[in-house]
């Protein structure tokens, strides 16, 4: 595809399994699957000065992420989170408070690169500390106009709060949330209806371009404002389901910014999700196909 710039700004943590740990969180998930697609891949997070941030850089260097605007800090740990995978593949994890990504840190690389972003992509979850989270709204408000910010909402656990999710949606212009998050969404926001009026609702209320609701096996909608695709998802033996949801933004972001339609972004990120699903880990190999023409 046309080289075009996406950010993922957040959190980097590895992801510590029963028998491995494997690098993650969401937004720099989000970014390798950027890079995996054909764009260029631009993760901004904050590691420790220890063997995970080494690891971390190495990693991602080696999966085709630029790395130039990570920040290191000496007296914070690189994030960790304890993960258990059920029976079904479906993973729950423990974050352990107060560390590298707790105090994220933009460095003069990321500072310049803000107005050379075509998308940018946040969520709730590294925003749990005041420091981080005026981090990321400061610096979401240094990017173009004409950026695409995306918010995956990401509810984890008690980190977050309606304050937190309000100024979110109120920054971004795409929001990508699960049948779960709709729920708790519904909930604040007093949304009521069937689901795609409540989608609808939410949408107006915060004017958004879009709307992204993936509902795990039963595929997904998407609601922007003159278009509505539904997609019944794709049928995948699930090894586990880490990353698939990064995976289905990078396939919208890159999509839209491609202008594809609604359908056929869709189509393309349900199979790039179905197959993430079908491989250990969140960030598999992806297979030159799954790239957006």
């Amino acid at each position: 595809m046309e080289q075009v710039k996406i950010a993922g700004i957040g959190e980097i943590l590895w992801d510590v399994l029963p028998d491995s740990e494997q690098l993650g969180g969401a937004p720099i998930n989000f970014t390798y699957h950027v890079s995996a697609l054909g764009a260029e891949a631009v993760a901004i997070s904050t590691i420790g000065n220890d063997n995970r941030g080494e690891n971390a850089l190495k990693e991602l260097q080696k999966r085709g992420v630029n790395t130039s605007y990570i920040s290191v800090l000496e007296q914070f740990d690189t994030g960790y989170v304890t993960a258990r995978v059920d029976g079904k593949g479906i993973a729950t994890y423990e974050f352990p408070d107060d560390v590298a990504w707790d105090h994220l840190t933009i460095n003069p690389a990321a500072q310049l690169c803000a107005a050379e972003l075509q998308a940018i992509c946040f969520g709730t979850l590294a925003q749990r500390s005041d420091s981080a989270r005026l981090t990321i709204q400061n610096y979401l408000g240094t990017t173009s106009e004409k950026t695409l910010k995306v918010c995956d909402l990401n509810l984890r656990q008690n980190f977050y709060n309606r304050a937190i999710i309000e100024t979110s949606l109120k920054i971004c212009t795409v929001v990508k949330l699960n049948d779960d998050e709709l729920a708790v969404i519904s909930s604040l926001f007093l949304l009521s209806g069937a689901e795609h009026e409540q989608i609808e609702a939410l949408r107006k209320h915060f004017d958004l371009e879009l709307v992204i609701l993936t509902k795990g096996s039963n595929g997904s909608v998407l609601i922007a404002k003159d278009d509505i695709s539904r997609h019944q998802g794709i049928a995948t033996e699930v090894v586990d389901t880490i990353g698939a949801g990064d995976s289905f933004t990078a396939a919208v972001v890159t999509g839209l910014l491609r202008n594809n339609t609604l359908d056929e972004i869709n189509e393309k990120a349900n199979r790039l999700a179905a197959y993430v699903c079908g491989q250990p880990g969140a960030m598999p190999p992806v297979p030159q196909h799954y790239r957006l023409p």
